[in-house]
């Protein structure tokens, strides 16, 4: 083709380039889909009537289902989750167990994210100790277990981790519980308790979509343009007829 001259390298570049841009679209388009559909099965869950321990045990789909509890929490064996930031400010979310007179099962509940701006002072916060009645939604997390780090320094409580695993909590402390973190809903005994759904809305995954389409759109654009300004500003040798 004497009208289009890209070379073999500009050729090359866009024949490993260009598939890999387009399927990195196409994989973020898919992944706004998954979240459309988790943040609409969330709303679903959001509205339905809360269940109780008991009920809980029966379900094998356990994300973000709505649940009863009635009993107490245990202060002595307080956790704090560090790193969790808020609006731009530092804090660590309170975790504690609570036991369930209904099922008689402990869980971890997660009573909401307290500010820590100064490490030097511990964060702040009370515990009720007359028996509650509660509800929360069932945390399980996306992608890996997480795994319980204590503070290699001190086994005191409260304790500061980095990440939660219930179950190994429960051997530690020789109870039955719930394997999965339960967050309380906004309520008397809750701190900040507004749980986002997703790190990244489907919003967000659609716009990366576009710039991944257009940065293709724009190389295969260049590409074209490569390939046509070369065979334009070809010099024909003395004798050969263009």
């Amino acid at each position: 083709m004497n009208g289009f001259r890209p070379g073999w390298l500009p050729s090359l570049v866009v024949v490993l380039l260009l598939p890999l841009l387009v399927s990195l679209g196409f994989w973020q388009l898919s992944r706004a889909e998954e979240k459309r559909v988790l943040l609409a099965e969330f709303e679903a869950r959001r509205q339905a009537e809360p269940i109780t321990v008991t009920e809980l045990e029966r379900r094998n789909d356990l994300a973000h289902l709505r649940i009863r509890l009635h009993g107490q929490f245990d202060d002595r064996h307080s956790l704090l989750l560090d790193n969790r930031m808020r609006d731009g400010q530092v804090g660590v979310e309170l975790l504690q167990p609570f036991y369930d007179q209904g099922s008689g099962l402990w869980l971890l509940v997660n009573r909401g994210w307290l500010p820590w701006p100064d490490r030097r002072t511990p964060p702040q916060f009370t515990t009720p100790e007359q028996p509650l009645a509660l509800q929360a939604r069932v945390y399980v997390p996306l992608g890996s277990a997480f795994q319980l780090q204590a503070d290699p320094h001190s086994g005191d409580w409260p304790r500061l981790i980095t990440a939660v695993e219930p179950e190994r909590l429960w051997r530690e402390l020789g109870r039955g519980g719930l394997a999965y973190e339960v967050r309380l809903e906004p309520g008397p005994a809750a701190y900040e308790a507004q749980w986002p759904l997703v790190a990244m809305g489907p919003e967000k995954h659609s716009g990366y979509a576009v710039q991944w389409f257009a940065l293709a759109a724009a190389l295969f654009c260049l590409y074209l343009y490569l390939g046509w300004h070369n065979a334009r500003s070809r010099v024909v040798p003395a004798g050969e007829q263009p």
